[in-house]
């Protein structure tokens, strides 16, 4: 019984203590902190030691279990509040009131423990009669009575439950439901998912206290993990914790995490490792590419290609019918393959002469054509307006103009000369060469090939378009219809289209970039670099959420532009909140989760 009694002021006196450093002097949620906290302890305090202890007033057995119960929530919910402000608590009271909160936690759950009723007659036989009388009156008690005593039981027993759950959730384990399907297959909409947290070095909530980092990821690992794409200063994250809050306490029924234009936040992720410390990397044509310090040359990672899905169509019946986007069909997919092996086979000399050739032609054909007398000159055709091959509200600019633009350029008197700038001057002007990968590597020499491609289909059709121009008075609405040249060179163009629009899921510029003098710069120690299986519906770190438009290539004054949202970008472990080792939803789909 004195270790029962010494163990119950020690609690009160680590609580006293805990109330102390929760004071906060902003006016703001955090100054309820001390309220709540400092009330508690009182209220424990008057009814535990000094009622049921010193005034041996055994009747409040009961509402000392309760208060033992609740005691941890309490607390947390105190802890929480406190940070929940302006201005958030030191390092050293962070500190210092995370482990006296673990201290308590422990001494109430010691004090519970005395207080089971299988224990209770040898600490106070007294004690034990109450409970057992208690337990009799409730049985033998009217209908109405025993009913809103076994209502009340339940409510108790889920609001701790709730808490519970979000303790464990917090330190122990959580789960997940995958939002989207860019896991597939290895996750499909709807998949719930455990994660375990302990050796992730989990934080009390709001705080910088927490427990160790033990667990290091492997290449393959599937993670969750802290969505880096939005804001984690203060006000944030208080409010990512407390929709987390409400979406535990009404049973994963609602959703309050959402940004600031309402839009439901992607937070967390779950994502697959691929890229570990030390790395650099490389995502060509659907296969990943790294290097070290001790491996200067780019490698194929080998094992990547067993869980990467960029097509999906090759899937068994079976998987495809849950799955609800098919970003690729079968003939995009052939598509791009063509489009691929079409660019790898370039030959710079021989596009360097159709260039000319082009250039040539449409010189040949402005110098004798005449729009109603008037040529003149001052507009630039080629500017950034001009130049965009595809953005996500106008699709293909380029192509779709080729007939105002080559009517323009060839109203205008300097207009061969600036068809064959467009045409000519990516070797003309000194900054190509045939010796090396174009910009040093597959990745900015695919693009350089890329833009080549695009502007021989582009030149065909502006000569071609031209031709039939100058002949304007013999052809006719048909024979522009039908012409076989316009024709096919119209169907490149639409193939290279469909390549572009999806060409950011497919590949990754050298990442980290290079630096000013063109050293490797490799991931940090401690950050992690993550992609998603399904390659082609994954916003993931290779991607940001806003779109710009870019040149196809840095070495073509006149490069082609298209719209991007590449931004590759690691992640440190400390926003990592553990692996995904087990998939317990549905139960047809439960296994654990392998590399």
């Amino acid at each position: 019984m004195k270790k029962f009694s010494a163990c119950i002021f020690i609690n009160l006196i680590l609580a006293g203590l805990f109330s102390l450093l929760t004071i906060s002097f902003h006016l703001d949620i955090s100054a309820f902190a001390f309220v709540i906290s400092a009330l508690f302890t009182f209220i424990t305090a008057y009814v535990v030691f000094f009622l049921f202890l010193k005034k041996n007033k055994d009747n409040h057995i009961n509402t000392v279990i309760r208060i033992f119960q609740y005691e941890p929530f309490v607390l947390i919910t105190a802890y929480v509040m406190r940070r929940s402000g302006n201005v958030a608590p030191c390092f050293i009271i962070d500190l210092v009131t995370s482990l006296l909160w673990c201290c308590i936690t422990v001494s109430s759950f010691y004090i519970l423990y005395q207080l089971r009723e299988k224990n209770l007659s040898s600490l106070n036989e007294k004690w034990a009669t109450v409970i057992s009388d208690y337990r009799k009156n409730i049985k033998s008690a009217g209908i109405l009575r025993r009913t809103c005593k076994e209502i009340l039981e339940w409510i108790d027993a889920l609001i701790q439950a709730v808490f519970t759950i979000i303790l464990l959730n917090i330190f122990l384990f959580q789960l997940y439901e995958i939002p989207s399907e860019s896991m597939v297959p290895t996750f499909l909409v709807k998949d719930r998912v455990a994660v375990f947290k302990t050796l992730a070095g989990p934080k009390f909530p709001l705080s910088r206290i927490g427990l160790p980092y033990v667990q290091k990821y492997d290449r393959g690992d599937i993670v969750v993990f802290r969505n880096p794409h939005y804001s984690d200063d203060r006000k944030s994250e208080v409010r990512t914790f407390m929709s987390q809050f409400i979406y535990m306490i009404t049973l994963t029924l609602k959703k309050t995490n959402v940004d600031e234009n309402g839009e439901l936040k992607y937070d967390p992720l779950v994502k697959r490792v691929v890229g570990l410390p030390g790395e650099q990397l490389m995502l060509m044509d659907g296969t990943l590419y790294a290097r070290t310090s001790d491996s200067p040359d780019f490698q194929a990672v080998e094992e990547e290609s067993s869980w990467a899905a960029w097509n999906l169509n090759p899937l068994s019946e079976k998987t495809r019918s849950k799955i609800r986007d098919i970003p690729l069909s079968s003939a995009e997919a052939e598509n791009t393959l063509f489009i691929e092996a079409e660019r790898k086979k370039l030959d710079f000399g021989k596009v360097k002469e159709e260039c000319l050739e082009l250039s040539s032609q449409f010189k040949d054909i402005a110098s004798s054509f005449s729009y109603a007398g008037n040529n003149y000159s001052g507009e630039e055709i080629f500017d950034n307006s001009s130049l965009v091959i595809f953005n996500y509200l106008n699709n293909y600019t380029l192509f779709a103009n080729v007939n105002d633009i080559a009517l323009r350029l060839l109203t205008l008197s300097d207009g061969a000369s600036q068809f064959n700038k467009f045409m000519n001057d990516w070797h003309e002007s000194g900054t190509f060469s045939n010796e090396n990968l174009v910009g040093g590597d597959m990745y900015s020499d695919s693009r350089f090939r890329l833009n080549l491609m695009i502007k021989l289909v582009f030149g065909r059709l502006v000569v071609r378009t031209a031709e039939l121009y100058s002949r304007a008075d013999s052809v006719t609405d048909l024979d522009w219809k039908t012409d076989s040249v316009r024709l096919t060179e119209q169907e490149k163009a639409q193939r290279l289209y469909n390549y572009i629009a999806h060409m950011d899921q497919r590949n990754m510029p050298v990442f980290p970039a290079n630096d000013s003098s063109g050293n490797a710069v490799y991931i940090p120690e401690n950050s992690y670099f993550m992609m998603g299986d399904n390659r082609y519906n994954s916003l993931d770190m290779r991607h940001s959420y806003d779109t710009r438009m870019e040149p196809l290539t840095e070495f073509d004054a006149y490069s082609v532009l298209y719209e991007t949202n590449m931004e590759p970008r690691y992640v440190a472990r400390e926003k990592i909140l553990g692996r995904a080792d087990l998939r317990f939803w549905p139960l047809t789909r439960f296994s654990l989760i392998r590399k």
